[in-house]
């Protein structure tokens, strides 16, 4: 081996060394691609190419800093992960852009309150808020969070959630808000099946506030729920007349931030053999709220 080669081998082997902290944080971190993945350290490792002890030895870091949890069922992203907007591939800027001309449009045409809000943890936060003539009654405001289990917002999420998952975010001990507000986790679940029963349309009276009703549903990418847009008014209004457009808007935005989803994703199939319940499609909708928006509210 000549001179020249013996110096030029320890260049080479240092350009073989695995990344830096910075890098392999980085490769941790990308391999939860929205704030519902749930994985596994060995799914982690394999994502990531580290050793299984290298990669544990970082997790714990990342547990410790809150970019992550750590539960019994896996790692999930942390508070400060998901208050940097961390819904999937877009974050949570793209997810407000994307919407704001949906949720105009069904202002418009309802006149009721449209709300955008993710899920963060056992909450929701409220990303944006639109207000007819109803706005003031309400007692939401952008950048406030709620329960998750006592708002439509919240039940529309958590019904596309496995019941483990939905256990852990909202814990054993469900506070009330309200007499109508769900108080355990059974009742809360059987909720939830109903929700997935009507294609993911979640109802609420009284629950969170009193005398205020909401529908949601909750906008999608491949890997769950990653917001949900709901229409308010007060505890008479005829929700059911205005279902199938907030079921269309959020479609249409889960489809727009995750152009991947060809057609939306069905609910999971009901195993009692009952008919789900029929929604309206947008353009029966527009008829019914023509002829029938004088007497609202």
């Amino acid at each position: 081996m000549s001179a020249v080669e013996s110096v030029e081998m320890p260049a080479k082997a240092d350009r073989e060394l695995p990344p830096s902290m910075v890098e392999r944080m980085t490769l941790i971190l990308d391999a939860f691609t929205g704030p519902t993945t749930r994985l596994t350290l060995e799914q982690i490792a394999r994502a990531t190419h580290l050793p299984r002890s290298t990669a544990h030895r970082i997790l714990d870091q990342l547990v410790k800093l809150a970019w992550l949890d750590h539960t019994s069922f896996g790692y999930a992203l942390g508070s400060r992960s998901l208050t940097l907007g961390a819904t999937g591939d877009r974050g949570i800027n793209d997810l407000r852009t994307e919407a704001a001309p949906m949720l105009h449009d069904l202002m418009v045409r309802t006149g009721l309150v449209v709300h955008l809000a993710v899920l963060d943890q056992g909450q929701v936060h409220y990303l944006d808020k639109m207000g007819g003539r109803f706005a003031g009654a309400v007692p939401s405001r952008v950048g406030g969070r709620a329960p998750a289990h006592s708002t439509a917002l919240g039940k529309a999420m958590l019904a596309w959630l496995e019941p483990e998952t939905v256990d852990e975010i909202v814990g054993e001990e469900l506070d009330r808000t309200t007499r109508n507000t769900i108080g355990n986790l059974n009742t809360l679940h059987q909720e939830l099946h109903r929700i997935r029963s009507r294609g993911g349309l979640a109802y609420e009276r009284g629950e969170c506030f009193t005398n205020i009703a909401c529908v949601a549903a909750a906008v999608r990418d491949a890997d769950g729920p990653i917001g949900a847009i709901s229409l308010v008014g007060d505890s008479q209004a005829p929700l059911e007349r205005v279902a199938g457009l907030v079921a269309a808007a959020t479609r249409e935005l889960s489809q727009a931030l995750s152009p991947q989803l060809a057609k939306p994703v069905r609910p999971r199939r009901r195993t009692d053999g009952l008919v789900p319940e029929q929604t309206w499609s947008p353009e029966t909708m527009g008829r019914l709220m023509a002829a029938g928006r004088s007497s609202w509210m």
